[in-house]
């Protein structure tokens, strides 16, 4: 029997801090609406300390969702967790995300402090917190350059003031996959209360590696990944959440399901697109326009054989309408005869000899042949019969 692995959304949190990605509270609602017919186990809604949008964004969303928890974000300070708390005063189901840094990047040169000061701020604002609200997640920031037995140390103690998620970011992208997996084994390995607190993995992109570094994270025991919708985030942006979720539903064998909807994920990716004003890049996993398009003969040849020769996913299970053979000079015969029925014209193997002729010649001066083309070079020459 599989386990499950919750997903929390920070697409409203994490992914609108990308420079002009900013929403308004009614799309901003919009969105959540859609994140729970997706089935996102946990929604950032955002940092409502930092401007009355934010806040009021947090009101109208718990007051409008009832499945998902809603979380809102605060650093370990008083006043941020009083904020927060009062942002969420409407969510049927609510988180306070704190925390502080644990590496000595952040501890020396962030914060001009010591270990042991940040130490016991972290524990006083997760107590703070708890006073408020029952479910409170602590986030390590910069966990992935921290050292891993004073990690161990504040995983323990804010386990035992009272956290009931502990999120072990790699803020900066830094971490390799082994690296990552091995922070998180340390974790399960050596922090006795461990099991009183869901570990959750939250990893960046700087080095393209954060699918892959929170994939590792959930094999060495994480149980929850933080995510956003297309990967938008800060910098080079966060884990993509239709990524995660689809590893997990191609690889039963890997033992972890989500509660994710997948035929919601090529819909919601394009409303996220389109809002915050960010294309998904054409060759992105999953949703990009060119994650089920077939170009190279061979494949294209393959594939109409049996779509399981080239593609691991059917379009249909994340919601997208259909593979497309895309015709260009390093298409063959099987795909143009293929594409010309699509048309409505049928080809004899005289006739699709003639056409493919010069479809290549065409073929080589335009980047893409379209439909009209295909008309075109069939009405020239094709001999009518």
């Amino acid at each position: 029997m599989s386990e499950r692995v919750y997903i929390f959304d920070t697409t409203l949190r994490d992914g609108e801090q990308v420079p002009g990605c900013h929403l308004t509270t009614e799309e901003k609602l919009v969105i959540a609406r859609e994140l729970e017919v997706l089935g996102v186990d946990v929604i950032e809604a955002g940092f409502p300390v930092s401007s009355p949008g934010d806040f009021i964004s947090i009101l109208e969303i718990s007051k409008a969702l009832t499945e998902p928890i809603i979380c809102a974000l605060t650093r370990a300070v008083k006043n941020d967790i009083e904020v927060a708390a009062d942002s969420l005063k409407f969510a049927k189901r609510k988180r306070i995300h704190t925390g502080i840094g644990a590496s000595d990047f952040h501890i020396l040169h962030k914060f001009n402090s010591t270990r042991d000061e940040i130490l016991e701020r972290a524990c006083g604002a997760v107590k703070y917190a708890k006073s408020f609200v029952e479910d409170i997640e602590f986030y390590a920031e910069d966990a992935g350059r921290a050292d891993k037995v004073y990690l161990a140390r504040m995983i323990e103690a804010v386990i035992n003031a009272g956290a009931t998620v502990v999120n072990i970011p790699d803020t900066n992208g830094y971490t390799t996959p082994e690296h990552y997996g091995s922070i998180i084994k340390y974790l399960i390995d050596n922090v006795p209360n461990i099991h009183k607190a869901i570990v959750s993995a939250h990893c960046h992109n700087d080095l393209g590696l954060a699918t892959a570094d929170s994939l590792s994270g959930v094999m060495n025991g994480a149980r929850q990944v933080e995510c956003t919708i297309n990967g938008i985030g800060e910098r080079a942006g966060n884990t993509s959440l239709e990524e995660v979720s689809m590893i997990f539903k191609t690889h039963p064998e890997l033992g972890f399901h989500t509660g994710i909807n997948h035929k919601r994920l090529y819909p919601i990716s394009k409303m996220v697109s389109e809002m915050m004003n960010m294309p998904v890049q054409a060759n992105k996993a999953i949703v990009g326009s060119n994650a089920f398009s077939h170009s190279s003969g061979i494949h294209q040849d393959g594939f109409l054989k049996n779509r399981e020769n080239y593609e691991i996913i059917d379009p249909a299970e994340v919601g997208f309408a259909e593979a497309t053979i895309v015709l260009t000079a390093r298409s063959g015969r099987h795909a143009l005869k293929f594409r010309m029925e699509k048309i409505g014209i049928t080809l004899d193997k005289e006739e699709l000899e003639i056409l493919y002729k010069h479809f290549l010649v065409l073929a080589d001066v335009k980047k893409e042949i379209n439909n009209v083309d295909l008309k075109s070079l069939h009405d020239q020459h094709v001999p009518v019969k």
